[in-house]
């Protein structure tokens, strides 16, 4: 029988009374089971972090002496039980080592997702899928309207051109994924990165996941106009460079608020839309759904009288 309170929304963030974690806490706990390294689901200073590999590598990099007390790391598929809940990380495909969670308790199997994404992308593991009885899924982008298109079609804009082209992206998940589409679909074009870029460059590349050519930053190479740079900056870099002259300007997101007053729009997101989700449900085949990161009554709309959906963000 599911249990409509195994995961409770508080305070500290989404809690499992069972096990006595919580899955990507918001503020420091003690016993946090973190999906993937980006700053929205991994904080720091929890007491005893369960994570992947690279997880732990990307927190540690990050947050340095604060990342953790303690870190215990499993391999993909490898079963560990915490609390009497039974927890097995599966690929997510959102950026590397991100993983759903499978939580066993009782014969009844919750999944919860984190960020996942169905698109191919070399740069991470595959997007894995397992059958479960309640799927708790991320909602970034469940609204009918919304629909990706696809990253290649998307980054091959870059060949209509050849001046330089400042990139905006996020630096963990986001950037090695550009350097692979650019490297792949865009092969005149030279990558610059920024400083900040390169370190998680070098994670990537220490768990065998290469994006591609790329090479660090100068000042110099980028006053040069009509040299096929693209140069990727993290967001906070591609605000302050509003007047950056010799170049085009892009924002590489799924956002559409974000494409505003550039020179082109790059519709690439690291999320599920609306029939990715879908898809996903006809995989899981849940007997029923729980909401989070986003709005969850479309797919309530959609599914009523069909599957129930539970929007634990609006409890």
């Amino acid at each position: 029988m599911i249990i409509d309170d195994f995961l409770v929304l508080n305070e500290n963030g989404l809690y499992c009374r069972t096990g006595k974690f919580y899955l990507d806490p918001v503020k420091p706990v003690t016993h946090a089971v973190i999906s993937h390294a980006h700053g929205d689901h991994a904080v720091k200073g929890n007491d005893t972090v369960y994570c992947t590999a690279p997880t732990e590598a990307i927190m540690r990099h990050r947050y340095q002496k604060n990342a953790g007390n303690d870190f215990i790391n499993y391999s993909f598929n490898t079963p560990f039980v915490l609390g009497g809940v039974k927890i097995t990380f599966i690929p997510a495909g959102h950026i590397i080592g991100s993983a759903q969670v499978l939580m066993e308790y009782e014969n009844v199997r919750y999944l919860y997702t984190g960020d996942y994404k169905l698109q191919d992308d070399p740069t991470c593991e595959k997007m894995e899928f397992v059958p479960a009885d309640v799927l708790i899924t991320e909602t970034t982008f469940a609204d009918p309207a919304v629909q990706h298109p696809d990253a290649g079609e998307e980054i091959r804009k870059l060949n209509d051109f050849n001046h330089n082209v400042l990139l905006g992206s996020y630096s963990l998940g986001k950037a090695q994924r550009l350097i692979s589409l650019i490297t792949e679909h865009c092969p005149q074009r030279s990558v610059l990165v920024h400083h900040s870029i390169l370190p998680l460059n070098k994670i990537y590349e220490s768990f065998g996941y290469h994006p591609g050519k790329y090479e660090l930053y100068t000042r110099k190479s980028m006053k040069q106009a009509g040299q096929n740079l693209v140069y990727i900056v993290p967001p906070l870099t591609f605000d302050s460079y509003i007047r950056a002259k010799n170049v085009v300007r892009a924002f590489a997101s799924g956002w559409k608020r974000l494409q505003v007053n550039n020179g082109l729009e790059l519709l690439i997101s690291d999320h599920v839309d609306w029939n990715d989700i879908l898809y996903m449900m006809g995989q899981v085949k849940p007997k029923e759904v729980w909401t989070l990161h986003g709005n969850g009554k479309y797919l309530r709309e959609h599914f009523i009288n069909q599957i129930p959906v539970k929007l634990l963000n609006a409890c």
